[in-house]
C-alpha cells in the first residue's frame, strides 16, 4: 500500500502573515480548526506541524487566505508602491527562473537569454545599496557600522543566492539582515564603536537622528519600516517579528515620543516624508557590487581553508598520538618491602661508634701494597 504524499505548507511565518492578512486572530482560527489556541500558537512557530486531515484542512484553509488577500492588477496601494520602489523585480526573476526582457523587445515575443546570478546580484545591489545605507545610519547613528552592515547583509545574500534569488522579495531579504546586523547588541563590547561618532552638520538632520536614537531598537526599527520604508503594518511586525497588535503599539509610541521631540514631526504624513526621502544630508557611498563579491567569494575560500588546514592538523595529530602512544600497559614501580628478612635499600643513616673507629684506623694505617705514584715538586 502506497502512501499518499503529504500535503504541502508555507513557511511558518508566512502563516501567521496569512492569518492576519484575514484579519483572524488565534482563537478564531482554532475555533474554525477544531483545535486549541496553542496548537495554531505552535503551527504558525514552527514547533508542531499538523497532520492526516487536519494538514489538508489547515492548507487549504491558508490558501484561501492567499487567495481573498491577492492584490487585483491595476490597483496597488500608495504605501505598497512606496516599497515596491526597493524591490528589483530583475535581479529577483533572474536566478528564480524568470526570463527579463530586454530593452526594445516587444512583450509578446520570447526573451532571448537571462542575465546571470552575478548580473542579477549586482542589480539588486544597485537598487537596494543605497536606501538601506541611509536606513541603516538612521537606526544606529554611527556611518562605518551601516556600511559595516549593509555589506555583511550582501555578502549573506551572495553566499545564499539561490535562496534569496527565489524569494519574493529579495529586497525585504537583505532588509531584514542588514537590520540585524546594525541592531546587534554585541557592537557594544566593540572597541571602535564604544565612543559616539561626530554628529551630522545640518540643525535639523542632528534633531531628527537624536530623536530616532532615543527611541528603543524595536520601537525604531518599526517606524523605520512602517513610515520609511512604507511596509503595511501585518508586514512589519512579521519581519520584527511581533504580532499585529504589539507593532501598532510600537507606532504609536514611537510617534508620540518623536512628536514630544520634535513638534513638527507629529503630523505622520511630514515624518513619513522625512525618514523616506534621503533622511540625512551624510555623504554614505556603498562599495561596489564586485567588491562585495569578490570579498565574500575570499572570506569562503578563506574559511575553507581554514577548516581543511584545522581537519588536517587533526588528522595528523591523532595519527602522532596512535604512533606513540604505548601499546600495552605499563604497572607503576610498587614502593622497597623487605622479602625473605632482607631489608629494603634506604638512604645512609648516622655511623655508629665501632664504624666511626673504623674509619679513623683506615685514615691512619695505610693500605698494604705497592705506593702511589704522585709528582714531586723538584
Amino acid at each position: 500500500m502506497t502512501q499518499r504524499p503529504a500535503t504541502p505548507l508555507p513557511p511558518p511565518r508566512k502563516r501567521r502573515r496569512l492569518r492576519e492578512r484575514a484579519s483572524l486572530t488565534r482563537d478564531q482560527l482554532a475555533e474554525r480548526m477544531g483545535v486549541s489556541r496553542e496548537t495554531v500558537r505552535a503551527w504558525e512557530t514552527g514547533r508542531r506541524t499538523p497532520h492526516g486531515r487536519e494538514r489538508e484542512a489547515y492548507a487549504e484553509l491558508l490558501a484561501g487566505f492567499a487567495a481573498e488577500t491577492r492584490p487585483r492588477r491595476g490597483r496597488t496601494s500608495p504605501r505598497r508602491k512606496a516599497a515596491a520602489r526597493t524591490a528589483p523585480v530583475p535581479a529577483a526573476a533572474a536566478d528564480a527562473g524568470t526570463a527579463v526582457r530586454p530593452e526594445g523587445q516587444p512583450s509578446g515575443s520570447r526573451p532571448s537569454a537571462r542575465p546571470a546570478p552575478a548580473q542579477a546580484f549586482d542589480a539588486l545591489y544597485a537598487s537596494c545599496a543605497p536606501g538601506l545605507l541611509r536606513q541603516a545610519y538612521l537606526l544606529t547613528g554611527r556611518r562605518e557600522l551601516a556600511r559595516e552592515s549593509v555589506e555583511r547583509a550582501f555578502r549573506l545574500a551572495w553566499e545564499r543566492w539561490p535562496e534569496v534569488a527565489r524569494d519574493r522579495d529579495p529586497a525585504g531579504w537583505v532588509r531584514a539582515a542588514a537590520y540585524d546586523a546594525a541592531l546587534s547588541p554585541w557592537h557594544r563590547f566593540r572597541r571602535r564603536y564604544r565612543h559616539p561618532e561626530p554628529p551630522p552638520g545640518d540643525a535639523a538632520d542632528r534633531a531628527l537622528l537624536g530623536a530616532l536614537l532615543a527611541l528603543p531598537p524595536p520601537y525604531r526599527r518599526t517606524l523605520l519600516l512602517y513610515d520609511g520604508v512604507g511596509l503595511g503594518l501585518p508586514e512589519t511586525a512579521a519581519e520584527t517579528e511581533a504580532s499585529t497588535p504589539a507593532a501598532a503599539n510600537r507606532l504609536l509610541h514611537a510617534r508620540e515620543a518623536m512628536a514630544a521631540r520634535l513638534p513638527e514631526l507629529a503630523d505622520p504624513a511630514v515624518l513619513r516624508e522625512r525618514l523616506a526621502g534621503p533622511a540625512v544630508a551624510e555623504r554614505l557611498r556603498a562599495a561596489e557590487p564586485g567588491a562585495v563579491r569578490r570579498g565574500c567569494e575570499r572570506r569562503a575560500r578563506f574559511w575553507t581553508r581554514a577548516a581543511i588546514a584545522f581537519t588536517a592538523a587533526l588528522i595528523g595529530s591523532t595519527v602522532l598520538t596512535l604512533r606513540t602512544a604505548p601499546t600495552h600497559y605499563e604497572p607503576p614501580v610498587p614502593p622497597g618491602a623487605t622479602v625473605r628478612g632482607v631489608p629494603p635499600r634506604t638512604a645512609p643513616g648516622p655511623l655508629s661508634e665501632e664504624e666511626l673507629e673504623l674509619r679513623t684506623k683506615l685514615r691512619q694505617e695505610p693500605a698494604h701494597g705497592p705506593e702511589r705514584l704522585a709528582p714531586r715538586p723538584g
